[in-house]
């Protein structure tokens, strides 16, 4: 198939990588792709944002499948916009991706579809959610409605400091139109963990679990980040509990939106708190009562998620891609390797601040065997590769224990250098001081 993938991270990498593994030979192309994808594909000069020109790229070069890797471009409309144009597209139209793009929204589906979640309320005046938050108790969440880059969400724990975010967002406009709308949300107590569902509108397959570590330094500790690692399967997601995700969150939804208009086709990601006596919870199961509760959707593969998964599918990716997008998708379509695989993402200094960029990396020439480097904010400089993001560097391990794939991962990155390069160090802690890996 002649397959365009869209977006330049460290998931689109991981995206057209798989595709490359297929049995079946792919033409693939990005939009733009970045230093490590252009090994794989054909980098096409266009923005991801850039609706108009990845349609007319798309309608001049007829692929057979475009695979919209990010949020904003789904969230403005890209798949609508291509599907109008007569080609096929994996992601959900802009009024599925809403279940990203607006907090609100996604809490108003899942509330009329009965999902366990944590109680919530949204507000446009500053004094009126100030007022509201003696309800919700310490510690609280607070939410910029719409999309904020991965920075709008603050977990205050204290007054202040939520009465603090509510100004930024609500009278300082930090975020802008993102902002213009906040959610004040229940603190969900447990450990978190996600799952990546593909959906054809009707019917969805679970992908295998992951969990990703989210702050910045070891022990989970520092500001928040897009992911500093991540892992496949998550030992918090047992197997009794899949039937649970499956059935009681991700189909209600689907359901919920169809009943609304809304066909959903495309990865239902569903960000999840367990709580029982294995997650050492922290305080009291949620208001909803249940051990599994939704902490977010999004629209779109996760991302470092994606690297820790897609590794451990089999079969053809494209054919499971394109049975989602044509509503056709079968049980048969997602095959997973009896395997795990860990994730580390190396970071510029700075990061999740400011950072510099144009940092030479060496190292990535060698391979190593159940390794692979995904680019995740990376350029050339003539016949040099260099940094040119926050995150630089996905680098995934694989092997039969979760053991093995973690130092695979580790081993591989101590090959790895640029000016200021740093990474955690204790990527799957959660799942080893469990003492035990589930497949998941």
């Amino acid at each position: 198939m002649k397959i365009l993938v869209v977006g330049s991270g460290g998931r689109e990498h991981a995206i057209a990588w798989r595709l490359t593994r297929d049995e079946e030979r792919h033409d693939i192309y990005c939009a733009p792709g970045n230093a490590g994808t252009s090994s794989i594909a054909v980098n096409v000069d266009i923005s991801a944002t850039n609706v108009e020109g990845i349609v007319a790229w798309a309608e001049k070069e007829k692929p057979d499948l475009v695979v919209v890797g990010p949020e904003a471009p789904l969230v403005a409309g890209l798949v609508d916009a291509l599907e109008k144009a007569g080609i096929k597209a994996f992601g959900p139209v802009a009024a599925g991706a809403r279940m990203e793009g607006s907090k609100r929204f996604a809490k108003e589906v899942m509330q009329a579809a009965g999902v366990p979640t944590g109680m919530a309320a949204t507000f446009t005046d500053a004094e009126k959610a100030k007022a509201a938050l003696p309800s919700f108790g310490l510690p609280v969440v607070i939410k910029a409605d719409g999309l904020a880059a991965g920075k709008g969400v603050v977990v205050a724990e204290t007054a202040k400091d939520a009465e603090d975010a509510i100004d930024d967002m609500l009278v300082g406009n930090r975020f802008g139109a993102a902002g213009a709308e906040v959610l004040i949300e229940e603190f969900l107590h447990g450990e978190e963990c996600s799952i990546l569902a593909v959906v054809d509108g009707e019917k969805a397959v679970l992908l295998p679990s992951s969990q990703d570590h989210k702050r910045i330094g070891d022990g989970d500790t520092g500001p928040n980040t897009g992911g500093m690692g991540a892992y496949s399967p998550a030992p918090v997601v047992t197997d009794d509990k899949l039937p649970l995700i499956r059935e009681k969150i991700i189909m209600p939804v689907v359901r919920e939106l169809k009943r609304r208009g809304i066909t959903y086709r495309g990865i239902l990601y569903a960000g999840l708190m367990v709580n029982d006596e294995n997650s050492n919870p922290r305080g009291p199961v949620a208001k909803s009562g249940s051990s599994v509760n939704v902490v977010e959707f999004n629209a779109r593969f996760g991302d470092p998620e994606t690297e820790a998964v897609l590794p451990r599918l089999g079969g053809s990716f494209a054919t499971m891609l394109l049975h989602a997008a044509e509503g056709r998708l079968e049980e048969s379509d997602v095959v997973v390797k009896d395997d795990c695989c860990a994730t580390i993402i190396a970071s510029s200094a700075g990061y999740p601040g400011s950072y510099e960029k144009g940092k030479k990396i060496s190292g990535l020439e060698e391979e190593v065997e159940r390794t692979v480097v995904f680019h995740c904010g990376t350029a050339f400089s003539g016949a040099d590769t260099i940094t040119s993001g926050g995150r630089v560097l996905s680098i995934t391990g694989s092997g039969k224990t979760l053991r093995e794939a973690v130092d695979a991962a580790y081993g591989r990155i101590s090959g790895i250098s640029f000016e200021g390069m740093f990474f955690r160090k204790d990527i799957a802690h959660r799942a080893f001081d469990r003492g035990s890996v589930g497949r998941a």
